[in-house]
């Protein structure tokens, strides 16, 4: 065992790679959830994401215009959630495992070309000056866009929510839909366009671990992190600055095993692969005891009475 040849500035800065994919699809869920709908198919849209953005990045030679398809394949996939939930009125959690199954399904067919393809590299950031700071230069100034991406989604988010009228909007239909009907808002429109929102935060978190985290296409390569993403979710009481943390800290544990194994630590690495779901499990069973700050109307079927 070697714990000196792991190094802190690599392992903050794999920290924060670690946490963008579920960052960004876990802030997404959030909006949604905060909205009164409970969408169980990020795991799908994730994949569809992934396998889309891979597609169009290795078929134009463009990791931007692959994040863009990834993110448009993630809203088409949330779109028919909405259509089912929202105006068929088909129950969410039945609807949201399909989605999942369907995405998983839908991307192994699309992706049976792709396998063992390098995708096109997505450029570093690299900040002139800053870039070359000793060690905040390597953890905070050398990523791609896409980190830089998912923070500032996760302000504006905030932002959006605590200090908007379309926040406020939001809110008010996520903790009694029956009420901001009764205002004149349009609920089954506002919940829309947050799914569409959810959709497309999933399938940019996919495609940055098919681009970025692990660029090649690998078949069910996401490996449960959507579900990790709604897991944050409940972990961070619908609050987006605890979003954060929570990926950071599922982040920082997926890395930590991992530098671990390198190091010839004396565990089997059985129990350190699943030690980052392990914790996240236990914060969540942790955090969720109160689930009192739940949106009231979090996973109801709205009926608009006229």
């Amino acid at each position: 065992m070697d714990l000196s040849s792991i190094n802190p500035a690599l392992l903050l800065a794999s920290l924060l790679v670690a946490a963008t994919p579920i960052l960004i699809a876990a802030i997404g869920e959030l909006v949604v959830e905060r909205s009164g709908v409970l969408n169980l198919g990020v795991e799908g849209m994730m994949i569809t994401g992934a396998i889309c953005g891979f597609a169009v990045a290795v078929e134009t030679g463009s990791p931007a215009l692959g994040f863009l398809a990834a993110a448009a394949g993630g809203a088409v996939l949330a779109s028919l959630f909405g259509v089912l939930t929202q105006l068929a009125l088909a129950n969410q959690v039945a609807s949201g495992l399909a989605l999942t199954l369907f995405g998983l399904g839908l991307s192994a067919l699309i992706g049976q070309g792709y396998v063992g393809i390098k995708p096109p590299p997505t450029p570093r950031l690299d900040l002139p000056v800053l870039s070359d700071l000793p060690f905040l230069g390597r953890v905070v100034f050398s990523h791609d866009l896409m980190v830089y991406f998912g923070l500032a989604l996760v302000a504006a988010v905030w932002a959006v929510l605590k200090y908007t009228r379309a926040g406020l909007v939001l809110r008010a239909v996520g903790e009694n839909h029956d009420a901001a009907h009764a205002l004149g808002y349009k609920v089954v429109r506002v919940r829309l366009m947050a799914i569409l929102f959810g959709g497309a935060c999933a399938g940019l978190g996919g495609a940055y671990i098919s681009l970025v985290r692990v660029p090649q296409w690998t078949e069910g390569m996401t490996a449960g992190a959507g579900w990790i993403a709604l897991a944050l979710v409940v972990f961070a009481s619908w609050k987006a600055g605890r979003v954060l943390l929570g990926a950071w800290l599922f982040g920082g544990v997926t890395v930590l095993q991992l530098n671990l194994q390198a190091a010839g630590v004396a565990i089997p690495v059985e129990y350190l692969s699943m030690s980052p779901y392990l914790i996240t499990i236990l914060v969540l069973v942790i955090m969720s005891a109160d689930r009192s700050r739940a949106p009231g109307s979090l996973g109801r079927i709205f009926h608009a009475s006229g």
